[in-house]
C-alpha cells in the first residue's frame, strides 16, 4: 500500500494542530522520530499507542495517529499547567516555539490518567492516548527543522518576541469593532474553542451558557458572551500555547487570512491599533450598492453630485470641474447655457449617461485599492445623506449583514454580475 506524500501528511498536521491548538511542527517531529507503529494503511505512526478507553482500532491509521497525537499533547500540556508550569515554561515566546524543557518532557512519553477529561471543558482529553518515549535530541531537531521550513516558506521573521503584545492589542480592539457579522462571530467562537480546549462549537455554546434550539444558538446571548470573553482576554492571558493559538486563529479568521503564518506576519508588520476596522470586509457591500445605482438613479441633483464626487475621487481628480470635463462635458458650456432650460436638461442627461456608464463598470474595474474603496465609501455617504464617515461605515456593515443572511432571490441579495 502506498504511503502519503509529505504535503498530504502536512495537511493532517495542520488540520489536527488547528483543531487542538497544538503547534503543528511538533506533530511532524513525532512522525519523524518515532516511525512506528506500522499502520493498516501502509503508513507509520507518531508513537501513539492504545490505552484506557482507546483501543487499537482507533489509532491504526495515519489520520487517527495525528488526531490522537494532538489530543494527547493537549492533555499532557494541561497536566503540566495543573502541576504549576507557567506559559514561559512551555513556550519560548522569544523564538516562537515550544521550550526545550517542554520538548524534553514530550520525549519522555506520556500516559493519560484513566477517565481523563470529564465534562465539556475537557472534551478533547477523553481521546488522549499513550505517547511512547523518543530521543529528546532527535525530537528537538526534527521540530526545529519543520519549524524552519514553515517560516522560510512563509517568509516570516523567526524572531517573534513581539507576537504576544500584538495579539493582546488586537484582541483589545475586537469588542468595539464587532459588527455582528458572521465571520467575526465565527472568529470569536473559534478563539473560545481553542482557549477552552474544546473540539466543537456545540461545546463552546455549552461552556458559555448560550441557549440552543435545534442546534442554533441564541444569537444575542452568544454575542454578549463572546464580547464578554474578549473583554477578559488581557486579564487572563498567561502565555499558554492554547491561549496564543486561540488569538492567532482569531486574527486569521477576523482578517480573512489563509493561514496561521500569514496572521503572524501581519501582526508583526502592522499596528493593530491602526486597523480598527477591516475595510476590505466592506467590498461586497460597496459593490452591491453600486450595482443598484442604475435602477435607483433618477437624475436628482444630490444624486448627480454624489456620483460626480465618487467619480472625482475614484480617478484622483483635483476638482469637480475637472471631473465634469473628463466626463465629456465642457464646464464653460454649462455656464453659458444656464438660462437655456432645454440645453441645460440635454447637458444634464449627457452627464447622467456618462456617470451611469462609470457606475455600471465599477464592479469589473474595482481593483481594489484604498483610493477606490474610499471613493465608494464617500459616494455612499453623499448618496444616503449621512453625516460622516462613521455612520457611513456602520450603514455598510448593516448592508453586509443583510447580504450574508439574504436568500439569492431576495431583493437584498447581491445582484447578478453584469458582463464587462
Amino acid at each position: 500500500m502506498s504511503t502519503l506524500a509529505p504535503d498530504q501528511r502536512n495537511y493532517y498536521y495542520l488540520l489536527e494542530g488547528g483543531r487542538a491548538g497544538v503547534h503543528k511542527p511538533i506533530l511532524a517531529a513525532l512522525y519523524a522520530v518515532h516511525n512506528q507503529p506500522q499502520l493498516t494503511d501502509g503508513e507509520t505512526g507518531l508513537g501513539i499507542a492504545p490505552v484506557n478507553q482507546v483501543d487499537l482500532a482507533e489509532v491504526d491509521t495515519f489520520a487517527a495517529q495525528v488526531q490522537y497525537a494532538a489530543n494527547t499533547l493537549r492533555s499532557l500540556t494541561q497536566g503540566l499547567i495543573e502541576q504549576g508550569w507557567s506559559g514561559a515554561d512551555i513556550w519560548d515566546a522569544s523564538v516562537g516555539r515550544y521550550s526545550d524543557r517542554f520538548l524534553q518532557t514530550v520525549a519522555q512519553g506520556f500516559t493519560p490518567a484513566e477517565g481523563d477529561g470529564q465534562g465539556p471543558a475537557q472534551e478533547g482529553h477523553r481521546d488522549a492516548a499513550q505517547l511512547e518515549p523518543s530521543d529528546a535530541a532527535a525530537l528537538l531537531q526534527a521540530y526545529l527543522d519543520d519549524l524552519s521550513t514553515d517560516y522560510s516558506g512563509a517568509q516570516l521573521p523567526q524572531n517573534v518576541g513581539q507576537l504576544d503584545p500584538a495579539l493582546l492589542a488586537f484582541a483589545e480592539r475586537v469588542p468595539p469593532n464587532y459588527g455582528r457579522l458572521d465571520f467575526q462571530r465565527q472568529a470569536m467562537v473559534e478563539a473560545v474553542r481553542l482557549w477552552r480546549q474544546l473540539d466543537t462549537t456545540a461545546a463552546v455554546y455549552e461552556v458559555l451558557s448560550v441557549p440552543v434550539v435545534d442546534q442554533v444558538p441564541d444569537e444575542a446571548a452568544l454575542d454578549n458572551a463572546l464580547v464578554g470573553f474578549m473583554q477578559s482576554v488581557a486579564r487572563y492571558y498567561a502565555g499558554y500555547p492554547n491561549q496564543r493559538e486561540a488569538l492567532i486563529r482569531l486574527v486569521q479568521l477576523w482578517r480573512a487570512m489563509d493561514g496561521r503564518e500569514e496572521a503572524i506576519a501581519w501582526l508583526l508588520t502592522h499596528d493593530p491599533f491602526a486597523h480598527e476596522t477591516n475595510l476590505e470586509t466592506l467590498d461586497p457591500a460597496l459593490i452591491a450598492f453600486v450595482q443598484k445605482i442604475p435602477n435607483l438613479y433618477n437624475g436628482q441633483g444630490d444624486l448627480r453630485f454624489a456620483l460626480t464626487e465618487g467619480y472625482r475621487r475614484w480617478f484622483g481628480l483635483d476638482s469637480r470641474t475637472t471631473a465634469i470635463q473628463q466626463l465629456g462635458i465642457n464646464p464653460d458650456d454649462l455656464a453659458q447655457t444656464a438660462d437655456n432650460q432645454d440645453t441645460l436638461v440635454s447637458t444634464a442627461r449627457t452627464l447622467d449617461r456618462a456617470l451611469l456608464d462609470f457606475a455600471v463598470h465599477i464592479p469589473t474595474t474595482y481593483t481594489p485599492t484604498e483610493d477606490q474603496r474610499e471613493a465608494l465609501i464617500h459616494l455612499v455617504q453623499l448618496w444616503r445623506r449621512l453625516e460622516g464617515r462613521i455612520p457611513t461605515i456602520q450603514s455598510l456593515f448593516e448592508d453586509l449583514r443583510r447580504l450574508e443572511r439574504s436568500a439569492p432571490s431576495s431583493p437584498e441579495a447581491m445582484p447578478a454580475p453584469v458582463p464587462a
